[in-house]
């Protein structure tokens, strides 16, 4: 198993070096390592909706850097351009994905930013974004560390002494943030003190689990075994499963969590088995503002994402008939009377989750 106290990965998704902002693209992985470079807000947004760039605190922190680069760009043109150049970098971004509440917290706060140095030059408050947005990365980096650690002591109060085998869907991982992973995150940190095998769930139809999750873990010398989505429930009810440990795109002020579809099968799976089910997110993945999880706008995609599968070489091949149609949610609610703990870096909430999240908000 690796050592890793101190907790870290090799994966590294982003960089913002001599203004220039970069991505690695992750739907070429596990394939080919590609990184696209975003010159403005529009190129941005345009990676988050194309899912180059996903993850709901990797999508809010990108989120802050194309305003920062968008606001660089600005500074060469008129200074009668920069504000209308930063309120359209504000709207387009806003507009790319509409699940993950990280995205709009972020942009809320690039604007608060904008308006505190509203009467500062083009240059100083274009220093002050990209300060800001660096900002924002490093406290989810710091935010990924303190999850890992509260969610691998829940754990060990949880699922006993030894190996364990810990499951979990799409990708929450260095790949979805600015640092070690949420979900994954635990998992690195529990990895750090015991043997730690994984199961990934494949996560049809973009295959986060298959593409993104084992890739990062294997690179980082994990045991971790690909699952189909469609076995979870059996191998979880095989007892073969110590815990099921996901991350979340929102959780609504009563508990409910709101994460890439097929999390709800899993929560129902490990409460008719007795298996712990944790959720790793953020403080601003919560979202108190959202009562429940019928409240949260579920993100619909293309059928297209579902009726074909890309070719590593290029080009496509059908899955169905033509003339079928699919419905593609991509995330679904998981209740909060199936989850067992939600954790984010200022500890371990628990039912009941009303009282619990605002605490955790409150810090």
């Amino acid at each position: 198993m690796p050592k890793l106290e101190p907790i870290t990965t090799r994966v590294i998704p982003w960089a913002f070096e001599g203004g220039t902002l970069s991505f690695l693209d992750q739907r070429h992985l596990p394939a080919e390592e590609r990184w696209i470079v975003c010159a403005d807000a529009a190129e941005t947004a345009t990676a988050i909706r194309c899912l180059a760039v996903r993850g709901a605190p990797l999508i809010g922190v990108a989120a802050a850097l194309g305003v920062a680069v968008e606001a660089r760009r600005a500074v060469r043109g008129p200074a009668s351009d920069f504000e209308r150049a930063l309120e359209e970098a504000f709207e387009v971004l806003l507009a790319s994905r509409p699940t993950a509440v990280n995205l709009p917290a972020a942009i809320s706060r690039m604007r608060r930013m904008a308006g505190s140095t509203a009467g500062a030059d083009p240059g100083t408050r274009a220093q002050a974004l990209e300060g800001e947005a660096r900002l924002i990365a490093a406290e989810d980096q710091a935010a990924c560390l303190a999850i890992g650690r509260h969610g691998a002591d829940f754990l060990e109060s949880r699922i006993g002494p030894g190996a364990a085998t810990i499951l979990t869907h799409c990708n929450a991982g260095a790949l979805a943030t600015a640092g070690i992973g949420t979900a994954l995150g635990v998992i690195r940190a529990l990895g750090a003190r015991r043997p730690v095998r994984v199961f990934a769930d494949e996560t049809r139809p973009f295959w986060q689990g298959a593409r993104l999750t084992a890739w990062e873990l294997s690179r980082d010398g994990f045991d971790v075994t690909l699952l189909p989505d469609v076995a979870a429930a059996s191998v979880i009810a095989s007892g073969r499963v110590a815990a099921v440990v996901v991350g979340a795109d929102r959780i609504a002020a009563n508990g409910d969590v709101a994460n890439k579809v097929g999390t709800y099968g899993l929560g129902l799976a490990c409460r008719a088995h007795g298996v712990p089910f944790v959720v790793a997110a953020p403080t601003t993945t919560v979202d108190l503002a959202t009562p429940s999880g019928d409240r949260i706008p579920i993100e619909e995609r293309s059928g297209d994402e579902v009726l074909s599968i890309d070719l590593p070489g290029g080009g496509s091949v059908r899955l169905a008939p033509a003339g079928v149609a699919a419905f593609y949610p991509a995330f679904d609610v998981t209740p909060a009377g199936l989850v067992d703990a939600i954790v984010t870096e200022r500890g371990v909430a628990q039912a009941p989750f009303p009282a619990s999240l605002r605490e955790q908000r409150r810090g």
